[in-house]
């Protein structure tokens, strides 16, 4: 029997340290420890897939929490059956110590397990559109006191007007313009679109 471990953080620049440091603590070798950083939309995950291929009936693997094995109902609900039906291992989830499929393999231990599972998934996915639905009226308030979202607007500088005019005249080139007002040149026809409508010209 080999012991294994997946974690998954949803992005690079979040911090897997707790995940890994409940590995160690169930001194899981480093080398079986799998970790994907990457969203959960999608099972196209590197580690997991290369954990996949490396499972073998009676294999345990610990997880630190239900949701690391997908991002809603469905998905955990899928990747619990093909571990434990089609792969035959063992699973532990750490911060649910009802969800260890070494215990209770009984008709009652597998109800019981089965129902655990079947609540925190649910749990799982509720948290996740909640997630969502919060995020969406924060940015909701945001854009309604006024803040603005992607990249700040690229201004021309203080002597724009002085600069299309020489351009307007044919004594700029159009690569010596964008140089002197730093912008690029889709950017630098809108912001002139913008000063001849503010001035009242075509």
């Amino acid at each position: 029997m080999a012991i294994y471990g997946y974690v998954r953080v949803s992005s690079t620049d979040q911090n897997e340290d707790r995940q890994i440091i409940a590995m160690n603590d169930l001194q899981i070798p480093t080398g079986q420890i799998f970790t994907d950083k990457i969203s959960g939309k999608n099972f196209e995950r590197p580690a997991y897939k290369a954990l996949l291929k490396k499972l073998k009936g009676g294999d345990l693997l610990y997880i630190k929490s239900i949701d690391r094995l997908g991002r809603n109902y469905d998905e955990i609900q899928n990747q619990w059956r093909i571990l434990t039906k089609e792969c035959g291992i063992d699973i532990v989830v750490i911060d649910m110590p009802l969800l260890d499929t070494r215990n209770g393999k009984d008709l009652m231990g597998t109800f019981i397990a089965n129902l655990v599972l079947q609540i925190l998934s649910f749990v799982a996915h509720s948290e996740r559109d909640n997630i969502r639905k919060r995020q969406s009226e924060g940015i909701a308030a945001a854009r309604a006191r006024g803040v603005r979202f992607g990249r700040p607007i690229k201004r021309p500088p203080d002597d724009f007007p002085a600069i299309v005019k020489q351009w307007e005249r044919g004594k700029l080139p159009i690569a010596e313009v964008l140089e002197r007002t730093g912008l690029k040149e889709a950017t630098f026809y809108n912001r002139l679109r913008e000063y001849r409508a503010a001035r009242g010209m075509k």
